[in-house]
């Protein structure tokens, strides 16, 4: 069995070596050449309202923008510095598992807790500005804006936030937590459903091949993300599938 405190010591690796270097400081706190800064998620009304669009969900191709909880729904405290927006799109996804134990709590209630329970770790525990991933795919299956401003990012398509879940990763790819662990079971199936939905709806959005889909444990010495690991050709020909 993986152990969580592992695990997440990992993870402080990835914002210390992972950010090192990717980012002269300018006086905004971000890169002259690359990157901006916000304190929270902008707001666009006419793509965002509780994570969804205002009008329905948006759609910009053949996938459809899966229901993603944005940071004020789910009661996210706010960063404790600016967020770092790199301006270039993503060129892969990375899978990772919380090693958290498997609830069978598989409520939206339950999910928003998980999600402000990660953000606490990550903020009071690593000493983290904010939330390290992207997004957050709970065991129920429903879906969370991670660090702030990253589901902004996602619906226009062309830049990222910086994140901090992956050792020289965190301005390239979007890290998406499923939560449990999953190195001797397998996750409910309404968790693995949504993981094929938000993952071709975020290959779509910034253009990432289906095969740009990986593993945390393929760039870092962990067990990170278990199983999931395993059936990550699954994952890519289901996305493949999706985005036609």
């Amino acid at each position: 069995m993986s152990v969580p405190v592992s695990r997440r010591s990992v993870l402080r690796g990835a914002v210390l070596l992972g950010t090192a270097g990717a980012f002269a400081p300018t006086p905004f706190g971000g890169s002259a050449a690359s990157a901006a800064t916000v304190g929270h998620s902008p707001v666009d009304p006419t793509l965002t309202t509780g994570g969804t669009s205002a009008g329905g969900r948006v759609t910009l191709g053949r996938v459809d923008q899966p229901v993603i909880a944005n940071c004020a729904t789910w009661g996210a405290r706010p960063p404790s510095s600016p967020v770092s927006v790199v301006g270039s799109r993503p060129n892969k996804i990375i899978v990772h598992h919380t090693a958290f134990p498997n609830s069978t709590d598989y409520s939206l209630a339950h999910a928003y807790a998980n999600s402000r329970e990660i953000q606490d770790l990550h903020m009071d525990g690593n000493g983290w500005l904010d939330s390290g991933q992207h997004f957050t795919n709970s065991r129920g299956g429903h879906l969370t804006e991670g660090r702030h401003g990253s589901l902004y990012a996602l619906l226009h398509g062309q830049t990222m936030v910086q994140g901090a879940h992956c050792v020289g990763q965190n301005s390239q790819a979007i890290g998406i937590e499923n939560d449990g662990i999953y190195v001797d079971v397998q996750p409910p199936q309404a968790l693995w459903d949504s993981l094929v939905v938000f993952c071709a709806f975020t290959c779509q959005q910034y253009g990432i091949p289906a095969s740009q889909i990986y593993g945390h444990k393929d760039f870092a010495s962990t067990q990170c993300p278990g199983l999931l690991h395993d059936r990550l050709p699954e994952l890519r020909s289901a996305v493949a599938a999706r985005l036609g």
